[in-house]
Formats: structure tokens, sequence, C-alpha cells
């Protein structure tokens, strides 16, 4: 049993919580809580760490089962190596996953459902990445494709937002997102832009094909590198005196009125 917050177990486990940099590099994520772990396939799971009390529940036996390492800590040296107010005890060093564009921009021509794509640019709060992504899960997104420069999806506080379905819905980081939108482009897929100087009311256009929602950042919008590149703008109507709304309210806005449209 690990009884020392100086451990190298622990640090190591703290700086894959603190650093992108270290995540990039070591490949691994770290995904924290019970529901979160028992959602994880097994032979992505490289080391679970478990707190002493949690060890005795029937929980902790089930999730055991079938992982290789299991590293039991104290309930105080779990405490500083979580990421949570009131950690429940289990945390799992877990293998990131790796998509390729080809993979998250499939069409509807390849022998599957049409493309439902969200396409994010420049977007930094943590919390609406997850958000996104839980939400395009339940709307039916077939992949995400993100610049840089938005928020590491797999930060603590992205991957508790997304209530697992970070390890389900696929996406893609790039370089270059221009790049990357005339690639898709040129499959077929109709690029969507929100915008509050946009065309069409979001209700007012057709999704039924191969389509994908432009997503730009909190504060600044779309840049006009990525608007040049959007088929056509959207706009999502106000009442009252807002402007505009929360970047992962409007994508899922847009989301669940394409996954309506598609319903049979």
């Amino acid at each position: 049993m690990i009884s020392s917050t100086v451990n190298k177990q622990v640090k190591y486990v703290n700086a894959l919580v603190k650093k992108a940099r270290t995540r990039r590099e070591e490949d691994l994520f770290v995904a924290e809580g019970l529901r979160m772990c028992q959602e994880i396939p097994k032979d992505r799971i490289r080391t679970l760490f478990v707190s002493e009390s949690f060890r005795e529940t029937p929980e902790c036996r089930s999730l055991i089962r079938g992982v290789r390492q299991v590293e039991t800590v104290t309930d105080q040296v779990f405490q500083a190596m979580s990421d949570t107010r009131t950690p429940q005890g289990i945390l799992a060093l877990v293998r990131q996953y790796h998509y390729t564009l080809d993979q998250v921009a499939k069409t509807g021509g390849d022998g599957g459902t049409p493309a439902h794509l969200m396409i994010l640019e420049t977007l930094q709060d943590p919390g609406n990445l997850g958000t996104i992504l839980r939400a395009g899960e339940g709307a039916g997104v077939t992949g995400i494709l993100m610049d840089a420069t938005t928020a590491d999806i797999y930060s603590p506080k992205v991957i508790r937002s997304t209530m697992g379905s970070v390890l389900r819905v696929p996406f893609v980081c790039v370089e270059d997102l221009s790049a990357a939108m005339d690639q898709i482009r040129a499959r077929g897929i109709r690029i969507y832009a929100a915008h509050m100087d946009g065309g069409n009311a979001y209700d007012r256009e057709d999704y039924r094909g191969d389509v994908a929602f432009l997503i730009g950042n909190e504060g600044s919008g779309l840049s006009e590198a990525a608007l040049a590149r959007a088929d056509r703008r959207i706009h999502i109507p106000m009442a009252g005196q807002v402007e505009s709304l929360n970047a992962a309210v409007a994508a899922s806005v847009l989301m669940f009125e394409a996954a309506r449209q598609r319903r049979p």
C-alpha cells in the first residue's frame, strides 16, 4: 500500500492531472470516479488506483477484475492525488484514443450514416468542450474536429464533463484547421458556421445530409479564415435582451436540431 504523498507513482499521477504536456508525452489521461471508471474498457486501463476505504467495497471487487495493475493508497494519499473536492476513491490512468481525420469525417457515401460533425475553433473553456462531447453523443454526432488552440480534451475537467462520452465519440485535433476544413468540404460535407450575423435562422436549413457545425471562441467568435470556408452562416434567434448563447448551449441547439430532422 502506498502511504506517502512523495511516492514516485503519486507524483506521476499529479503530473498527469496538472500538465497537458505530460499527458501528451505519456499518452495517458486520468479518469476519476466510480461511474467513469466503470465505463472504461479494461484493456485501456494502464493502472487503477483505489483508496484504502474503497478497496473494501463490492464495486471495487468488480472493477479491479481484469485490470493488470491495481495500486492501493491510503485515504490521505488518495485525497492528495485527486482533482475533486470529494473523491470517491477510484482513479484510472487510461491510454489515450487516437483517430484520424478520415475516421472522424466519414460520410453517408462511405456506407454509414451521413456525417454530423462539430468543428471547434479555439474553444477555451474545458467545461464547454466536455459538454459538447456529452451532448454530441446524445444528438448522434459522428465526430468532432478541433484545432490545437482548443482546450486539452484530456484535461481532468473535460473528462469529468463528458460523463464517459470521450470514450465513445471520435475526435481529432489538428494544427491547421483551415486545411482540415478544406478536406471536409472536398468530401461533400456542408459546413454551417454559427454566427450572430448569420444568414438563415438555424431551423430553416436542411441538415439531413452530410453536415458540420462550426463553433468559435467564447469571446472572439470565429476567425475570418474559418468563416471563409463555411458554406453557410446560420444564427439562433434571440428573444429579450440576450445577444448570444454560451458556446456549449449554442452547439447543443444546433446538434439536436440536426438530430430532430434525421429522426424517422
